[in-house]
């Protein structure tokens, strides 16, 4: 990658490692439905018009089907799921299960797609899920009275990253072709009107304070509209499986915002459990390879 591409994928790291930052300051005066609403909603007002003036609108109305599908699955279930998982575990920790978003795009891709899976990447699958399974293990209470919110949020987290890797194969095979600044905003869109009437039932009786709306705003115009752009241009330019290495660096940007703007402590199970996932997504993703099997010529 050129040294622009390379700075480009470094800033919407910064952005989405945010995104977790943004979402513990919002979600305990929203409440993570309204807070997600509030996300997509907004981002959606904002890519709208950017759509228009490129004379895209008329795909919104073609494949209305698929990004409803995609905009549940990409956006309106999963910053939902983040949002209440902000309320109990640190930024950092809710960005290393997020990280582990290409393991469930090969399984997904495995079980519905029929793509074929290495056994270098299936043992990437099992190190990966592994790590999750190391991060939430502190968080479970096996007591009947014990508390279970932080190991709820974990599993939030990791039914979020499933619907990230359903979304990402959805995507593929239904909006092929789609130009991207279409499908991120008819996604948009579709995740502000799925989550309307939620939102509206559960708005919260006292109107949150000028933080939680900063954080909101921020949610929606950097991490999400501003973001999503940056993505789908990248992925054109240095191609997706470059672009996807984008997850490796998101955990040490929430962790950095998390410890400086919330004094969120580093743990170092929080260390041991981010390699863990990092080399299973490594394996995973065939970033990684076996050596090749050399042979010897036999003498004559």
């Amino acid at each position: 990658m050129k040294a622009f591409d390379i700075g480009e994928l470094v800033l919407l790291a910064a952005l989405w490692g945010a995104s977790f930052l943004f979402m513990r300051l919002g979600a305990h005066e929203f409440g993570p439905i309204a807070l997600a609403f509030v996300r997509v909603g907004l981002a959606t007002v904002f890519l709208l018009p950017l759509l228009a003036t490129r004379g895209q609108l008329a795909d919104l109305r073609t494949h209305w089907k698929a990004m409803l599908l995609v905009g549940a699955l990409n956006s309106a279930i999963p910053f939902a799921l983040f949002s209440f998982a902000a309320l109990y575990v640190t930024a950092g920790l809710s960005s290393i299960v997020n990280a582990t978003t290409p393991l469930w795009t090969a399984v997904v891709a495995f079980v519905w797609l029929r793509q074929g899976l290495t056994k270098l990447r299936v043992l990437g699958l099992v190190i990966g899920f592994a790590g999750v399974a190391f991060l939430a293990w502190d968080k479970a209470s096996f007591k009947p009275d014990g508390d279970h919110s932080g190991l709820w949020a974990v599993l939030a987290c990791a039914t979020a990253t499933l619907c990230y890797g359903i979304a990402a194969n959805a995507t593929k095979r239904y909006l092929a072709g789609v130009a991207p600044l279409a499908v991120a905003t008819g996604s948009q869109a579709a995740a502000a009107l799925l989550l309307a009437l939620p939102a509206a039932w559960l708005w919260p009786t006292t109107m949150p304070g000028s933080t939680a709306w900063g954080s909101a705003l921020a949610l929606a115009l950097l991490c999400t509209a501003l973001a999503y752009i940056m993505y789908f241009r990248l992925m054109s330019r240095v191609g997706p499986t470059n672009a996807v290495s984008v997850t490796f660096l998101i955990p040490l940007f929430a962790i950095l915002w998390g410890a400086v703007f919330l004094q969120e402590a580093v743990t170092m199970q929080m260390v041991m459990g981010g390699a863990i996932v990092l080399v299973g997504i490594a394996l995973a993703l065939g970033l990684v390879q076996a050596p090749a099997s050399s042979t010897k010529a036999s003498p004559r």
